[in-house]
């Protein structure tokens, strides 16, 4: 039986309604649980416990220059799990993402794109055994739309289950869906104990009880707080808010707040930059450490949502077992609030105390209730605990907590984002006074360049984000066009891309070996062209690779600006045998190195629009390539041509 509620329960505007509503939510989860037969036995599985406090997950991507060093060649696990210590608060999980958005530049399925991570699939069992050694779970990730590429001998849910189990993961976001397939559940459980299923979309209720997790985004805005449906449902599963492209997290922050939910820290989107804010981190720093210790609370507690305060722009949520109460509260508001709060029944013996600020409070207790007074800072979030015994171990806990909350929010370490060019595009070379042979003269030229492109998440340019200020996700995948302005000296340009003949004879010169061999001239039979493809385009080279053989031959790639202008101007395009060409394009800002691609390629991966876009193309289209290391930059689709400078006179 489906259930029709939204993935919030907005709550009534006046405060006289809540009571009312609070009956509601009672009923519906009542009935909600009656209709669909809902057993929550999953949850209470030992192995499945550790979901239910997973309360900060966060998204790493293999191409982040923050956890993976091409230059050092090695994952920097440690450091990238000690800056979200230093900068967030600890981080319980990580989502190791792969594919997306560079799947589809090749026939490569996703499952390749984690074989060919670097150091392959033993690589990342390392990478699995270090966050494992620092208490961090790891979630692998599944794209259910991936139906265009390479297929694999056996079914999707045979190769997750596998490739789960060799990498000892502890569970599985599942791109775009709502659930997982009962079949999927299977066969996890054969394979691993306690792999969960974090679907990306807002669970069905009558599905809830095989998912231990959901992602919470794209979320009705309200003055006031709701309730995450699913939450309310059962508190054993764990939702992380995330809205991924705003830059001020404080609705997040809040909901998760309020609802007893967790955070997504997702700062480098699939190739743009959208980092938290000082504020921002400083509040999830003061939050982690309470919702981590109370977490039994949140769980098997007693739940009242917006109960009573004594300001308006002021909202809490109560929780409370027979040793404790603990209310989480918000400010909504933009100004600071300083004076009474609450007032709740109060008993002889209960002491407060505010779990963030890590001190004890002072009340005012008259006829049975006690009065709550603090300061909150505008948009801010609170925590006060009360508990007839202080403890030792509350004692340190609360000192622990005086420390994050006097840190200065200047104190976090924070990456300085400034975009590099990492190319050699502006190295002087010899002026040729004469065409050399097989090139084309192309003149010089002081022009406006169109470039033209279709809108995905990674951007194009730079790294900043492409949804700024456009509805998401409507505005994804449409058409968009840039016009660059182009000061260009005369040069000269290949005929055509470097075949496979004129890559061997460099090898066999300049005895050029790679750093790393991982699909070097992966089409090439015993260190030589397959017979026939001689003339053809040479691949599975990267950026490296197409270097070394431009500075063997007294060349160097072209610009973006030198390719669109000489293909627009004299060269034109074949019609079959065509691929992607590199361009000096290099860029990174600390964090993500990207390059950008023209040409297009005979071949396209269809049936879903998040494949990057295949197939022949203008040359104005322009491409953008996440870059990582070799073993995932060569492609079977991906050559180049090169360039020379040319006299003037010529």
């Amino acid at each position: 039986m489906m259930i029709q509620q939204p993935p919030i329960l907005v709550a009534p505007d006046d405060p006289a309604g809540r009571p009312q509503w609070r009956r509601e939510l009672d009923a519906w989860r009542r009935e909600a649980c009656q209709a669909i037969g809902y057993d929550d036995a999953i949850h209470r599985r030992p192995e499945f416990i550790w979901a239910s406090s997973c309360f900060c997950c966060a998204k790493a991507l293999l191409s982040d220059l923050a956890f993976y060093d091409p230059l050092a060649d090695r994952y920097l696990v440690e450091s990238f799990l000690e800056d979200g210590r230093q900068r967030f608060g600890g981080f319980d999980a990580l989502i190791l993402w792969h594919a997306y958005p560079n799947i589809g530049f090749d026939q490569r399925n996703q499952f390749d794109f984690y074989r060919d991570a670097p150091g392959g699939l033993a690589g990342l069992r390392d990478v699995v055994d270090r966050c494992h050694r620092q208490g961090v779970r790891v979630i692998l990730d599944y794209n259910p739309w991936d139906t265009g590429t390479r297929r694999e001998p056996q079914g999707d849910f045979d190769v997750l289950a596998r490739m789960v189990r060799e990498l000892d993961a502890d569970g599985l976001f599942l791109d775009t869906m709502t659930g997982g397939d009962p079949m999927l559940r299977q066969r996890l459980d054969a394979a691993r104990p306690g792999v969960v299923l974090e679907p990306e979309g807002m669970t069905p209720p009558e599905h809830l009880a095989s998912q231990q997790m959901s992602w919470g985004q794209v979320f009705q805005k309200c003055p006031i707080h709701g309730v995450f449906r699913n939450r309310w449902l059962d508190r054993r599963h764990m939702i992380h808010v995330i809205e991924r492209w705003h830059h001020d997290r404080t609705e997040e922050l809040q909901m998760a707040w309020m609802n007893g939910a967790g955070v997504m820290v997702w700062e480098n989107v699939f190739g743009s930059w959208v980092g938290w804010n000082r504020r921002d981190c400083s509040i999830l720093r003061g939050m982690l450490p309470i919702q981590r210790r109370f977490a039994s609370l949140w769980t098997d507690g007693q739940w009242t949502p917006l109960i009573p305060t004594l300001t308006s722009d002021i909202f809490a949520s109560q929780w409370q077992d027979e040793h404790r109460t603990v209310w989480t509260l918000v400010n909504r508001s933009s100004q600071t609030i300083d004076g009474p709060m609450l007032t709740v029944g109060h008993r002889d013996g209960v002491r407060y105390v505010d779990l963030l600020a890590g001190r004890e409070l002072d009340v005012r207790v008259e006829n049975g209730q006690a009065t709550i007074a603090g300061r909150m800072e505008p948009r801010d979030i609170g925590a006060i605990l009360a508990v007839t015994e202080v403890d030792d171990d509350l004692r340190s806990f609360l000192a622990d907590q005086r420390r994050v909350h006097e840190r200065a929010e200047q104190d976090a370490s924070f990456p300085n984002h400034t975009m590099r060019h990492r190319s050699i595009a502006t190295v002087s070379l010899r002026r040729h006074e004469a065409l050399p042979p097989d090139m084309v003269a192309v003149p010089a030229a002081d022009k406006s360049l169109t470039l033209t492109y279709r809108l995905r998440e990674c951007g194009l340019l730079d790294t900043s984000s492409p949804m700024q200020g456009r509805p998401w996700p409507d505005a994804l995948h449409q058409p968009q066009s840039l016009t660059l302005h182009a000061k260009l000296p005369a040069f000269a340009v290949d005929r055509g891309d470097v075949t496979n003949r004129q890559f061997q004879r460099f090898l066999q010169a300049a005895d050029y070996q790679p750093r790393h061999m991982q699909h070097f001239l992966k089409h090439w039979v015993n260190q030589a062209p397959a017979p026939g493809t001689e003339d053809q385009a040479v691949v599975y080279v990267d950026l490296d690779d197409a270097r070394a053989y431009a500075a063997w031959a007294g060349k160097r790639l072209p610009t973006l600006e030198q390719w669109q202008h000489a293909m627009e101007s004299v060269v034109t395009l074949p019609a079959t045998g065509r691929v992607w060409n590199w361009t000096e394009s290099e860029r990174d800002d600390g964090r993500i190195r990207f390059c950008l691609l023209k040409g297009g390629c005979d071949w396209q991966a269809k049936g879903s629009a998040w494949y990057v876009d295949g197939g022949l193309r203008e040359p104005g289209f322009t491409a953008k390539f996440l870059l990582t290391w070799a073993g995932l930059d060569r492609c079977s689709t991906i050559g180049f041509r090169c360039v020379v400078a040319l006299s003037d006179n010529l």
